[in-house]
C-alpha cells in the first residue's frame, strides 16, 4: 500500500503529536507540550484519512461518547487543566480507537523481534487472540 505525500505528512504529524503528548506527560503534565501534541495529532489524523473521513469518523453515533470525551479532554488541556484533561482524553481515545487495537497487535505479532516476545505465554494471556481484519 502506497501513501500519498499528504498521508506521509499526516503520519509524521501524528507521530510528533504522540511524542509531544508523552513528553508533556513525562514533564509533569506540561500543558503547553500536551496542547501542541493534541493539535499535531488531530492534524495528522485529518491528513492521513482526509477531512471528510475524519469528520465522519468522529461524528458516528457509536463513537459519539468517545468523541465528546476526547475533545473535552483537549479543551481541558488547552484551558490549563492538564491532568483532568489527560484522563478524559485517554478515556475518549480508548472509546474511539479501541477497535483498532486487535489489528495493531496482529500486525506486531508478525514482526521479527516483537512477534516472539508477544507470543510468549505470559504476555499472550493479556493480548487479544486474533484480529478480524487482515493486515
Amino acid at each position: 500500500m502506497w501513501l500519498s505525500d499528504l498521508q506521509k505528512i499526516g503520519v509524521g504529524l501524528t507521530a510528533f503529536g504522540v511524542f509531544f503528548m508523552f513528553l508533556g506527560v513525562f514533564l509533569l503534565f506540561d500543558a503547553g507540550l500536551m496542547a501542541i501534541g493534541n493539535i499535531l495529532f488531530l492534524s495528522g489524523i485529518g491528513a492521513i484519512i482526509g477531512p471528510r473521513s475524519t469528520l465522519v469518523f468522529f461524528t458516528r453515533r457509536e463513537k459519539l461518547r468517545g468523541t465528546i470525551c476526547f475533545l473535552g479532554g483537549i479543551f481541558l488541556v488547552l484551558t490549563k487543566f492538564p491532568i483532568l484533561g489527560f484522563i478524559l482524553e485517554v478515556f475518549g481515545f480508548l472509546n474511539l480507537f479501541g477497535d483498532f487495537f486487535p489489528v495493531v497487535f496482529g500486525f506486531m505479532r508478525r514482526l521479527p523481534i516483537i512477534g516472539p516476545v508477544l507470543s510468549h505465554p505470559v504476555i499472550s494471556r493479556f493480548m487479544p487472540r486474533e484480529s478480524r481484519t487482515r493486515v
